[in-house]
């Protein structure tokens, strides 16, 4: 690799530390280098300083110096810690597809795609254990949110990677995510569209809609009701912004079950139903880099299961909508 590069962030990136964002497009670069680099001013985001903390947004552009002159970023880190048995079983029974270039699981809710403040247990530091007789360590292609149950893709190769991650910043995949909402939407279909910019609140970060901030697109529909308690709803990102589904459900009135955060007390209801997030990223279709295209569907996490059940909903043989 030589010369300056200028990467844009893309939707699947809003939200990361740029530490984070190198550890996940550059994962040969040494955590103690890349600190050394950017103390020497040499990257840069939107043209300014970066420290490793500072979160990227959606359609900034972060200078990458040319890292081949520095001889140690060619050697992968060595000193991961073991993944325990336990883990290691875990992640293993969340796979719901495998081939020679990809895995697809099924990440439980409250499990984090990647580490954070205080999160030391999460899918990125349990990768090892998903080898399968590899000598490469799956990479993550893209991100679910802690409480998000559902569709998560690896790629088994740094060139898989290239391609998948490619392929999710093309919008050439196809995500759709269910949800539990409460109350009963007005409209059975439609498309929110709102601008969502970022706050801190008491340390907390939170979006909200703000017309300084980023155009955030959602299709939506209503599957079916359990009454006037709760919708079961199709849902299909066009962008992909932090907590988007979770606000876009909120400012129709609807929040997700279970979504304190954005919904308050309106989110959660009463008798066997979960207070857990009733969010699932229910498939992705997307490109094979082999060729063809490649359906994954995980099922239901066993409290959304369990809600649907208790409200009468059935899966049976549903087909999610078409959306444009």
């Amino acid at each position: 690799m030589s010369g300056v590069q200028n990467i844009e962030v893309q939707p699947d990136d809003d939200g990361s530390r740029i530490d984070r964002w190198f550890k996940r497009h550059f994962p040969d670069v040494a955590f103690g280098q890349l600190q050394k680099i950017m103390r020497k001013g040499e990257v840069r985001l939107d043209g300014k300083r970066v420290k490793g903390k500072e979160r990227v947004e959606a359609g900034q552009i972060i200078r990458v110096p040319p890292l081949a002159t520095y001889p140690s970023t060619s050697v992968v880190k060595t000193n991961r810690p073991k993944v325990s048995d336990a883990d290691a079983t875990a992640i293993q029974n969340c796979v719901i597809y495998k081939d020679d270039a990809v895995i697809a699981l099924n990440k439980p809710a409250g499990l984090p795609t990647q580490g954070g403040t205080g999160q030391t247990r999460h899918v990125d530091g349990m990768l090892d254990a998903l080898r399968f007789g590899s000598e490469h360590r799956p990479r993550l292609v893209h991100r679910l949110d802690k409480d998000t149950s559902g569709t998560l893709l690896l790629a088994r190769s740094a060139k898989v990677a290239v391609v998948l991650t490619k392929a999710f910043q093309s919008r050439d995949t196809d995500k759709r995510y269910w949800a539990l909402v409460a109350g009963t939407p007005k409209n059975r279909d439609g498309r929110i569209s709102v601008r969502m910019d970022k706050i801190n609140m008491k340390g907390n970060e939170r979006m909200v809609v703000s017309a300084e901030g980023k155009l955030s697109v959602t299709d939506f529909s209503v599957v079916e009701n359990a009454g006037q308690m709760a919708s079961w709803l199709a849902l299909k990102p066009h962008t992909g912004r932090t907590h988007q589904l979770r606000l876009h459900c909120a400012e129709m009135g609807h929040p997700i079950v279970g979504d304190g955060k954005y919904g308050g007390q309106a989110a959660f209801l009463t008798g066997a139903i979960s207070r857990k997030l009733h969010l699932h990223s229910r498939f992705i279709t997307f490109p094979h880099p082999d060729g063809g295209t490649v359906t994954v569907t995980a099922p239901l996490p066993e409290h959304m299961q369990a809600s649907f059940d208790f409200l009468g909903l059935s899966v049976g043989d549903y087909e999610d909508p078409d959306f444009e």
